[in-house]
């Protein structure tokens, strides 16, 4: 090892230059990681590059920099980066562009490895005095391709990719085997079909180009520099939060939610507003950003108005409600920048932006953000389609942020454009599973290993097991058992989850691929699983009649109190008897004559009159157990949150003939009550066994003030709710009945629902013991444990339950545990893409509710006219929900030309002159027909038809056409009437997308064919949506066993069945 001494040259806190001196040390046994090694490297802690390679590419400081995106295609193999140019991107791009490549260098997927070159002896470069800094990394990035071609004796040629034109001409000729050459080129020459890089980089590329090119006018107001930001954070004189855009008032108003107790000296009890875009200051949504509080006169309140979009935005002349904290954004501290759908514009607009039409305003598709300038040469050919853009910059010299393009997602309007809008818009990737990983996969036919039945716990001639999903269910995550042990002394009840540790080994490529997506994506018409299909819906699935390994929970309980007096956590091997579905196990709960499940058929009239007696005991004495459960968690606060579910009637070829609403049975709560119970007693075991680097699931207890609308709400039919703790919430629901308007609870329930927090995964080390508890489950202790195959929460738990059980017996682990910090980054993780798998379902839900009534004529469609029932008062109008659709939205009574809504005496509505009075549970119109009020929760006709938007989603708008009810309104459970125009509704979507499909067939002379994507997750041969128009439950945190209506058909499998909280 050398010793020698590394010059830094730094900015001080006051912007002067200071000269550090570090001691630097230098050794030849850096590791190259290349399999062609022959000088002994150690290789063996890292990813090693493949020697199958035509050559090497080492990226220059600048390319890295610049062009990392394109660097990340999987295609290009055999990438060095060296730790020259690592360094570049994190003292110059940030924490985040950092930790993007790092996190690049650590997936196996991508074939590229770090090479520390200013640590190895022969590969260091000093800088010289007066170098600059540019021309130092890039003679050190070369001296390190240099010693990577010698290191490997020749036997691979290494190529450098730079953007310095100076440095191909200066370096190019010096070394035999040694290439350097520009990206452009290295991408025609080496990857020519690989077209998406070669666009990308060229979008790059002109991006930077004309950023250079900038005005000089100033905008904004500069950021304060970041070691000012931190003191003033420590100090009280700033806030720290993220910027959170009001859509519906994009350009005017936008809320800084605070971050922990950031506010010293200051009374922040709620948000602070942020209004227009000056004091935004160039953040964007979703950005951590610093603010500075506005005098208290200067503060104001948020909007009270309904708005309808962008175009109607005026400042100062809405209503407002008491003032609030109001500030204004003084720096940035984390920019958290993403892919963003855009919409080209028409070319009369780009023509009326400026004269150079390579240089373009394109409008994203979330309200939320700015108008973003891109520069490209395509602007013509892109005219109304949808692409992904990136941004890059955002001087306080521009109005708008410069971004770059990226590749495009179809023309706008399209069905296929739209679904790919959502996802991208999400942040979600589900390419294809590949080669690679489907190699990992257990050979088929499968069959239990001897060595699995001599370790695991074999109840396949002891127990009586059995599943209960949703009609069609081939994905079986869980099975349940229970039986009276021997002389009666006791009961056992046994919940038995897919083992999908054994066959998803950590670290594999599956375990990547399934960590990096986290959770299984449902949508309208299809969904994207977490695992290959020979896992989801084969191996890991517990079927009827196969053996399969679980996962499984025991517990033995007195036969009076169900006091748990022994459970027993571990790997067992199963043989499900019965695959009931709901319908069927409560026929067979009621006693109902010839319910009888298929498993039964082929036997004699004794044996199956006994087996069906014992199955039927089973259900019965399952079902006592549950209501024991469910009971002692009411006495807790255990609340029952609305979110109401459909289900999907298929005909023989798979298709859907109607969707009704799930009726309530006993036995939904009663398989949902063993999952929460199994999740219960797990959280407490690896909690116990690992008290810091446990993943626990917790509910906080909602802010109080967020329950204003549903005590206000409430208090307006005479109803008192007590929001105070969970127990008297509960209770106060419950009693909040109206006996000739059962919707009134139900909007009620869906109010407190709408007014929780989102339950979370954290890591137990992150949090004290007092904040574990989970608010609407009413347990001390929660995770996730009974649905491994859709939710990779579910897979750390498995492991850890393994870890806690191997702990317990004295083997020692064969792989330490994640740490504390390491788990709360993963939970992280997870709780960002189940927040975005919500927000995709319920916005492909909202894109299917506008393909149906798109195509009708609402002034003559009986389809288009529904009972809607008012939930909320605004300034200008009212929120109301339509039940037969399960469809929410605004309803004006004040439209742009300041008319009012009439009321005659028939009750039917027409715009006039007039006036409106808003007061806290009612709105009334006044003209020259007199005055009429609308109340909550009265009972109103609307008139539904689709406001469509060149460059955003379309939306549904809703018009009171009468003051009173659409002839009965109907009432949920009852009859036909809310299945019936759900049914409706996805016949007419189904009919549309098959006769556009046949329509493009014909048009091309062939029949449809589906892409290798479409083919690899659609769920059935046509374009069929087994979730559509689903109530979105709104977060609800206790979700009932519920399935997203499976389609049981050949080919690929169908929707999971989640059965847990």
């Amino acid at each position: 090892m050398i010793k020698t001494d590394k010059i830094l040259h730094l900015k001080s806190s006051r912007g002067g230059k200071v000269r550090v001196v570090r001691e630097h040390y230098l050794r030849e046994d850096i590791p190259c990681f290349s399999a062609l090694c022959l000088a002994g490297c150690a290789n063996a802690d890292g990813k090693v590059l493949s020697a199958d390679l035509t050559h090497y590419v080492v990226p220059d400081a600048a390319v890295v920099r610049d062009f990392l995106e394109v660097l990340e295609f999987r295609e290009l193999r055999g990438i060095v980066f060296t730790q020259t140019a690592c360094q570049s991107v994190q003292h110059s791009r940030g924490r985040r562009q950092y930790n993007r490549l790092r996190s690049l260098l650590k997936d196996p997927r991508h074939d590229c490895v770090l090479f520390c070159n200013e640590f190895q002896r022969y590969a260091y470069c000093p800088r010289e005095k007066g170098e600059a800094q540019d021309k130092w990394q890039t003679r050190c990035v070369y001296r390190a391709a240099v010693w990577y071609f010698d290191h490997l004796v020749g036997l691979k040629p290494v190529v450098m990719i730079t953007e310095d034109p100076a440095a191909v001409t200066e370096y190019s000729s010096l070394n035999a085997g040694v290439y350097v050459i520009s990206t452009q080129e290295y991408l025609q020459s080496f990857w020519p079909e690989l077209q998406a890089a070669q666009e990308l980089h060229g979008s790059i590329a002109q991006a930077l180009q004309e950023r250079e090119s900038e005005g000089q006018e100033r905008q904004y107001t500069e950021h304060l520099p970041a070691e000012v930001l931190e003191a003033g954070i420590k100090s009280g004189r700033y806030v720290q939060g993220t910027l959170n855009v009001n859509k519906h008032r994009a350009q005017l108003e936008a809320f800084v939610r605070v971050e922990g107790s950031t506010n010293k000296g200051t009374e922040l009890n709620s948000d602070v507003l942020v209004c227009g875009a000056k004091l935004r200051n160039r953040a964007v949504h979703g950005d951590t950003v610093a603010v500075e509080l506005l005098p208290r006169r200067e503060w104001r309140g948020r909007n009270t108005a309904l708005t309808e979009g962008e175009a109607e935005e005026r400042a100062g002349e809405e209503p407002q409600s008491q003032p609030m904290p109001t500030g204004r954004v003084v720096g940035i501290l984390q920019r958290n920048w993403r892919d963003y759908v855009v919409t080209f514009p028409p070319r009369d607009e780009v023509q009326s932006q400026s004269h150079n039409s390579q240089r373009i305003l394109v409008t994203p598709w979330d309200y939320r953000l700015p108008r973003i300038r891109i520069s490209t040469q395509q602007a013509d050919a892109l005219q109304g389609h949808r692409a992904i853009v990136r941004l890059d910059s955002w001087e306080s010299t521009s109005l708008y942020p410069n971004g770059h393009f990226v590749r495009v997602l179809g023309k706008a309007g399209e069905l296929e454009t739209e679904i790919q809008t959502i996802l991208t818009e999400n942040s979600i990737h589900v390419a294809p599973f590949s080669e690679a990983q489907l190699r990992e996969m257990p050979v088929n036919p499968w069959q239990v290993e001897s060595g699995e039945v001599e370790v695991r716990r074999d109840l396949r001639d002891t127990h009586l097991v059995f599943s209960i999903d949703p009609q069609g269910c081939e994905d079986v995550d869980d099975t349940l058992s229970v039986r009276t042990l021997p002389g009666g002394a006791g009961l056992e009840l046994g919940v038995h989850i897919a083992d999908v540790t054994h066959f998803v080994r950590e670290g594999t490529l599956t375990d990547l691929e399934a960590r990096a997506r986290a959770t299984t994506y449902y949508l309208a018409d299809r969904r994207y699983d977490m695992l290959p299909a020979v896992l989801s819906a084969d191996l890991c699935s517990l079927l009827g009649g196969v053996d399969r390994y679980a996962m499984s929970v025991l517990w033995q309980l007195d036969a009076q109190t169900l006091a748990v007096k022994k459970v027993w956590f571990g790997r067992t091997l199963i043989c499900s008897s019965y695959q009931l579905h709901y319908e069927l196990a409560q026929s067979l709960l009621n006693g109902q004559e010839g319910a009888e499940p298929a498993e039964l058929a082929e036997l004699g009239p004794a044996e199956r009159g006994q087996r069906l007696a014992d199955l039927r005991e089973a259900l019965r004495l399952l079902t006592h157990v549950a209501r024991q459960l469910r009971a002692r968690r009411d006495e807790g606060g255990a609340l029952e949150l609305e979110g109401v579910e459909v289900r999907a009637q298929l005909d023989a070829d798979g298709n859907i003939t109607a969707l009704v609403p799930r009726q309530p049975l006993e036995v939904h709560e009663t398989v949902a009550e063993c999952m929460i119970y199994a999740n219960h007693w797990v959280a407490r075991k690896i909690q116990e066994a690992f008290p810091h680097q446990a993943l626990l699931r917790h509910h906080p207890a909602p802010r109080q003030e967020f329950f204003c609308q549903l005590t206000d709400s409430a208090k307006a039919l005479g109803f008192s709710i007590d929001t105070r703790s969970n127990k008297v919430l509960a209770d106060s629901l419950d009693r909040a009945l109206d006996p000739e308007d059962p919707l009134v609870n139900r909007l009620l329930r869906m109010m407190a629902t709408q007014a929780m927090s989102n339950a979370l995964y954290f890591s137990t080390g992150a949090l004290p013991l007092d904040q574990y508890e989970h608010y609407g489950l009413a347990l001390d202790r929660y995770t996730h444990f009974t649905s491994p195959i859709r939710r990779y929460a579910d897979v750390i738990v498995h492991r850890l339950l393994t870890a806690a059980i191997e702990k317990e017996k004295g083997v020692e682990a064969n792989k330490a545990l994640a740490n504390n910090k390491e788990l709360e980054a993963l939970a992280h993780h997870i709780n960002d893409k189940n927040r975005a798998a919500q927000h995709a379902q319920k916005q492909s839900t909202e894109l299917f509710q506008c393909l149906y009534f798109k195509d009708k004529d609402p002034q003559v469609d009986e389809r288009c006219v529904a009972d809607a029932v008012v939930y909320a008062i605004r300034a200008n109008g009212m929120l109301v929900f339509i039940p037969q659709y399960g469809v929410k939205g605004a309803v004006y009574l004040k439209n742009r030309e300041g008319q009012v809504v009439s009321v005659r005496q028939d009750g039917s509505c027409e715009w006039e002159s007039g006036s409106l009075q808003r007061y806290p549970d009612r709105i009334s119109t006044s003209t020259t027909a007199g005055t009429h009020t609308f109340c909550l929760f009265h009972h109103i006709t609307v008139r539904i038809s689709v406001q469509s938007s060149r460059c955003h989603a379309d939306r549904l708008w809703l018009e009171v056409i009468s003051s009173r009810p659409h002839r009965a309104a109907p009432v949920p459970g009852a009859g036909q009437g809310a299945g019936h125009g759900r049914a409706e509704l996805v016949q007419e979507v189904v009919r549309w997308a098959e006769e556009a499909s046949q329509r493009e067939a014909e048009g091309r002379g062939a029949a449809p064919k589906l892409s290798r994507e479409e083919r690899e997750f659609r769920q059935s041969r046509g374009p069929n949506l087994y979730t559509l128009l689903q109530e979105i439950r709104e977060l609800a945190l206790a979700d009932l066993s519920s399935c997203q209506s499976a389609m049981p058909q050949p080919g690929p499998p169908p929707p999971a069945c989640p059965t847990s909280a």
